[in-house]
């Protein structure tokens, strides 16, 4: 059905996206809530996951190469087990994408445009994207190529700025419950390090495929960097109030004033932020049309965009009643069972592959 081809270096950036969009705003106050000052460590425990990710979905591709998970289900579990298995990671993508959807229209309505209603704002960025995702993959690849530039260099820009209003302080004493604390706070982050997954769609379309285990190496270390750095960032500014703050990298821009001339640069954090988003939702939509489009077997994904994107529009509705009680499911079940669908299930079918090809199967 995909005919376009990426090259690694794109799909490291696509993952770097697919992670970062969403977890740079609200990450920092989940993880202060149960690391405290140890927020900054968290997500170098979490990197191990993703690790695991990387791997084990580098394996199946080599074991199937050419295939995506959907397709390597129903060769090694059979036709029957394996239809289940490709519908339980549609409905998990299709909820997981009506949870990013509804993040995206909580923050436009809520920090700018509070008289919108937010079924408007969703249903035009997924308009927006549906018309990328009908481009196919090569696309969004170039779209993140073009964007995410621009997303790092500004937020770090943000960062360097904030630097005057820094108060190491905050940061001590360090460790001072030991490393449980930072642990439990990499467990919130389960479900930003699960989305690794998604390079066993992405592995097949890579034009340079010796290259591809590097690059998804690397986009792991990068967003495990940006998580540290951004906590950090926010640790120096705010301290233990972090907590108290649902967007504390929002609220930190306004701290910004460079010789009272540079001041209130949260809409540039807006505009980076609305690019990276763009990006993931494009991933997110794509990956979920994908996996419609193989399961029922139809020989062009195009064709069901317009009705997936009618689907996660209404999704986006059902999905949470508000963001607060998003943020308590990705702290809570959420994270588990994230992490049991895109993260136990792909380790359970790369142990069933290797059992079947040691026994000739």
């Amino acid at each position: 059905m995909e005919r376009g081809k990426i090259s690694a270096f794109q799909m490291g950036l696509l993952m770097y996206a697919a992670i970062l969009a969403t977890a740079i705003l609200i990450v920092p106050s989940l993880t202060m809530e149960r690391a405290g000052r140890d927020m900054w460590l968290s997500p170098v425990w979490g990197l191990f996951l993703g690790l695991a990710l990387i791997l084990t979905t580098h394996r199946l591709h080599a074991l199937n190469p050419g295939q995506t998970l959907i397709a390597i289900g129903e060769r090694v579990l059979g036709r029957l087990l394996g239809k289940l298995f490709g519908f339980l990671f549609f409905f998990t993508y299709l909820h997981d994408l009506g949870f990013v959807a509804r993040e995206y229209s909580e923050f436009v309505v809520g920090s700018f445009l509070p008289r919108t209603p937010a079924i408007f704002v969703v249903s035009c960025m997924i308009a927006v994207c549906a018309y990328a995702v009908r481009g196919g993959l090569e696309v969004i690849a170039r779209c993140a190529q073009l964007f995410i530039p621009f997303f790092v260099f500004i937020l770090l820009l943000f960062i360097t700025l904030l630097i005057p209003d820094f108060n190491p302080e905050h940061m001590f004493p360090m460790l001072e419950n030991g490393i449980k604390p930072s642990i439990k706070g990499s467990l919130v982050l389960q479900s930003w390090f699960a989305d690794f997954f998604i390079l066993s769609f992405l592995f097949p379309f890579v034009a340079d495929r010796p290259k591809s285990l590097r690059w998804g190496l690397l986009s792991l270390l990068a967003v495990t960097g940006t998580m540290v750095v951004t906590n950090i960032a926010v640790l120096l500014l705010f301290g233990d109030i972090t907590v108290g703050f649902t967007y504390p990298l929002m609220i930190a821009t306004r701290y910004i004033a460079l010789a009272d001339f540079i001041e209130h640069l949260e809409a540039f954090l807006m505009a980076i932020w609305l690019l990276g988003m763009f990006v993931k939702i494009c991933v997110y939509y794509y990956l979920l049309v994908y996996i419609a489009a193989e399961w029922l077997g139809l020989s062009d994904y195009r064709l069901i965009v317009p009705p997936i994107g009618l689907l996660v529009t209404v999704f986006s509705v059902w999905v949470t009643p508000n963001l607060q009680v998003m943020a308590h499911f990705f702290a809570t079940s959420g994270a588990i069972y994230l992490w049991v669908v895109k993260g136990a299930l792909p380790m359970l079918l790369l142990g069933v592959a290797l059992v079947r090809q040691k026994a000739g199967g």
